[in-house]
């Protein structure tokens, strides 16, 4: 199966467990990996035949910004749900979510998830 992916998305959002992160907010960083037959696409050239990029974009923006969970865990999980119930030609995806201003007592670069979810998970 082929792949597309959107690496390193930026957002500022409010999620997280303490209620500063909620109310003060931070930055998020999203990867996302979408399995797609892309050999159409391939010879004519079409748009209808593969995922708009943007528009993937305009949802992952959406699921982060308008919602608040506690968890990027559930962050992960409702970006691969929405992204796979909108887009029928993705069969696959993995989402991964960095937080790097996570209120960790120690020196690390970022706590990361990284989920995978299927068509036949929905």
């Amino acid at each position: 199966m082929d792949k597309i992916t959107l690496k390193n998305m930026k957002f500022y959002a409010f999620h997280g467990v303490l209620p500063e992160e909620q109310s003060q907010g931070q930055d998020f960083y999203i990867d996302v990996e979408m399995l797609v037959d892309l050999r159409k696409c391939g010879i004519n050239d079409s748009l209808e035949d593969t995922v708009d990029y943007s528009a993937v974009y305009d949802t992952v923006k959406d699921v982060t910004q308008n919602n608040k969970f506690q968890l990027i865990e559930k962050l992960a999980d409702s970006i691969s749900r929405e992204i796979l119930s909108r887009y029928e030609n993705i069969s696959g995806i993995t989402v991964r979510v960095r937080k790097p201003q996570a209120p960790i007592n120690g020196e690390l670069d970022w706590p990361e998830v990284e989920i995978e979810r299927s068509r036949d998970e929905l």
